[in-house]
Order: C-alpha cells, then structure tokens, then sequence
C-alpha cells in the first residue's frame, strides 16, 4: 500500500458491522463493536510510522472540535487523527464562542451544524450535553469527556494498550486506584473492561468511591495494596480537585500520598509483568511517583500514541456509517 492510498484492510467489514452515527460511550456499545474499534486502530497505527504520515480517507470531510473545557492530549489527539485522515478541522472553544456571550448551546451547535460539518468532537463540564446534540444536529457527535459522565475513546486506547502488552482482556485482573467518584475515565474503562471479560478493583478513599460502585460489576477496596495484589494492570487516576465541590476530600496531598500514591515498593505487590498507567495529566507526588511513572512498567506515553490510532479508526467507522468514507 502506498503512503497516499486510503487504508483499505477494515472498510468492507466497518461498512456492514458497524451502524452507529454516534459515539457517545461504552456503556451501549457491545464487544463485537468495541473489538472492531480496537481492530480498526490496529489498521491505522502503521500511519504514524510511515515518513509521510497521512492518508486520504476522509478527504473533503469536515470535522468540528468543540472544547469547552481545557484539554491538551485529547484535543491534540483528534487534531492529530483528523490531520492524519486529510480531514478538514474546525477548532472551537468555550472561551472564545458565542456561549461566553450568552448564546445557548443549541444556538451554538445549530450556527455550526449551518456550515455542514460531517461529525463533531465535543468536551463539555456537564454530563448528558453530547447526547443533547446528537438529538439535535444530523452530525455525528463523538464524546471527548462530558463532565464526569464518559470519556469513550480514553477507554477505547487504554484497552487497544493492554490488549497489546498482554495480547488480549479477557481474565486481567485490573485495579484501578484514584478518585473514583469524579471520573468520567473510570466509568468508561469499567463498562468497557468488565464487557470483555476482565475483572475490575476500584481503589481510593472513602469520599471518593460512588455509593455501591459494586453495583457496576467491580469490587471495591480502601486500602491500596490490596487492590494492587496480583493486578496484571495498575491506572492511577488523577485527583481531581476541580470537581470536588465543597474543597479537598483529603488532608494533604503528603497524606494522600501515603495512602494511594503508586511508589515502587507498593508496584512490588502487582504482578512482575504487571503495566503502569495513567489517563494524564499526572500530579506526581500526589497519585503516582516520579520513579513508576518514569519506570520500565510505565506505558503511560505508548497511552498518547495509541490514543492518535483509535481516534482515527472511530472518525473512520462513523464516517463509514454515514455512508460518507472514500
């Protein structure tokens, strides 16, 4: 295949196994359509490799990002994907729109729906706004994270970087170790992981675990080396103080440290092939050291790489779906 050919080893089967005109998150897609997702990226990742790294598969396609909160890896990583697909982007953020204005954000999205983009990536602080969209607008609507809802494609490449270090996910046990309560990635990786047959332990503080988080098919612990023991996968979260209402719920960032902080004495009780990783962006010395996050276990920068793959296969499938990929 040539640099400037479009990828052609998925469409035939993505043109009929996958129907979706959204992505909004894990929790309704099945197994077969998380493994065409993950299957997809592997078809795209040889592009980042290639000296011209762009291929013409969504040439003339549109694609809006609307950010309306800060973001750098996932913002960075759809541009990216896009670019990689010769997609044309359109950049906008909440600061700069007609929101900060006082316009509403239907009248936002259908100004922008006017200029015919074909999909739209939106991150927004409250929860349920991409589903909004996707009800409004005839664009497809990709969640990048709404507020502490789902973060789909994190989860998407978390799963495409295990799959890769241990071959598949099915009988992993993970733990999952951090703020458990305001994660959107944490829901995301639990319908996710737990669909494909792994076994999940989320770990953290008692005021910041959900009400019978059990419910959603993990188990639940306090204390951080017993989540860890025998865990063939460690994520560490970040703690997320901007979504913690009413100030810290812990003493000290020292205190939280000695707690749930990820040192490489507390890594000993995981498997010895066991991998390290983190969603970004690390606070190091609160969830995770200097020493892990930098280790040889650490695949939290093969994490970013991946995330540019499994973007670009999901801007792929739902283009596909529209009927609209050459």
């Amino acid at each position: 295949m040539s640099d400037t050919a479009p990828l052609r080893e998925t469409p035939d089967a993505a043109d009929t196994a996958w129907t979706r005109k959204h992505l909004l998150g894990i929790a309704d897609l099945s197994p077969s359509e998380i493994e065409l997702i993950l299957d997809t990226a592997e078809s795209f990742r040889e592009v980042g490799e290639r000296p011209i790294k762009k291929v013409p598969t969504l040439r003339g396609k549109t694609v809006m990002n609307l950010f309306f909160e800060p973001s750098t890896r996932t913002r960075s990583s759809f541009e990216l994907a896009e670019k990689r697909l010769s997609a044309d982007s359109l950049n906008f953020s909440g600061s700069g729109s007609a929101l900060s204005k006082g316009e509403t954000l239907i009248d936002t999205a259908r100004n922008l729906e006017a200029m015919a983009p074909d999909l739209v990536v939106i991150r927004h602080q409250h929860p349920g706004v991409p589903h909004l969209l996707a009800e409004r607008i005839d664009a497809g609507i990709i969640n990048a994270g709404d507020g502490a809802h789902e973060h789909p494609t994190q989860a998407l490449l978390d799963a495409f970087t295990i799959r890769q270090h241990k071959g598949g996910l099915e009988g992993l046990e993970v733990a999952i170790v951090g703020d458990i309560e305001h994660s959107r990635v944490v829901r995301s990786n639990i319908h996710l992981l737990t669909k494909m047959g792994a076994r999940v332990t989320v770990a953290g503080l008692r005021t910041m675990m959900p009400v019978e988080v059990e419910k959603m098919g993990v188990r639940a612990a306090y204390d951080l080396g017993e989540a860890t023991r025998g865990a063939d996968v460690v994520m560490m979260l970040r703690v997320q103080l901007e979504r913690q209402a009413g100030g810290s719920l812990f003493p000290s960032v020292r205190e939280y440290f000695r707690l749930f902080g990820l040192s490489p004495e507390r890594l000993k009780r995981a498997k010895e092939d066991a991998i390290v990783m983190h969603p970004g962006p690390m606070n190091r010395g609160t969830e995770i050291s200097s020493l892990v996050a930098d280790g040889t276990r650490s695949v939290i920068l093969e994490q970013v790489a991946n995330g540019v793959a499994v973007r670009m296969a999901v801007l792929y499938l739902l283009m596909a779906a529209r009927g609209a990929a050459v």
